[in-house]
């Protein structure tokens, strides 16, 4: 079992039942899967973008990426509908722990200048996305071997019900907020 979720099993569940005094514990809040997706707006010129952007993805996360196609076409952007502009990852359960494990203990730390993640980016009903400006900050990814530096967004859905909960949740999983 990975050790985020044993954590969150023996200790955080624990501690959030009695800070919160739910009835049941199906009531406790818990992650239920992180979506990471980088969009690509150079991919209509050049394909190979998108290869690129899998194989990182598929590095950082341990699982293949999905190619995201445009839903309508926008003649301002020279896009047509179907082509290729972006790739996302959904993980749950192990893989989604080992990555939240990585994320806020390995990566996040390797940020330049980094004094926490904002505390204000929840939408209300208990999820959190934030953006992340470079991909290189992942120990898996080899430097040298990039193309170029793209960001992504990351957001974690919970089964809480409001904002309050998840922060609490998120701040026990060792989520790096700043003051």
């Amino acid at each position: 079992m990975a050790r985020l979720k044993e954590q969150y099993v023996n200790e955080i569940a624990p501690a959030l039942n009695k800070k919160f005094g739910y009835k049941s514990v199906m009531q406790i809040p818990k992650l239920d899967k992180v979506i990471i997706n980088v969009a690509a707006g150079e991919a209509k010129e050049n394909a190979k973008v998108i290869d690129a952007i899998v194989k990182d993805l598929g590095q950082i996360t341990g699982q293949k990426a999905i190619v995201c196609k445009a839903k309508k076409s926008v003649a301002n952007f020279k896009l047509r509908q179907g082509m290729p502009i972006g790739a996302k990852v959904t993980l749950r359960g192990e893989r989604m722990y080992e990555f939240v494990d990585r994320l806020f203990n390995v990566a996040l730390p390797r940020v330049r200048d980094f004094r926490g993640i904002n505390g204000n980016s929840f939408d209300g009903r208990g999820n959190y996305a934030f953006g992340l400006k470079e991909q290189i900050i992942f120990p898996e990814i080899d430097f040298d071997k990039v193309d170029a530096i793209r960001g992504m967004d990351i957001c974690f859905v919970t089964t809480a019900k409001t904002d309050e909960e998840a922060k609490e949740l998120l701040k026990a999983l060792g989520a790096p907020f700043a003051n």
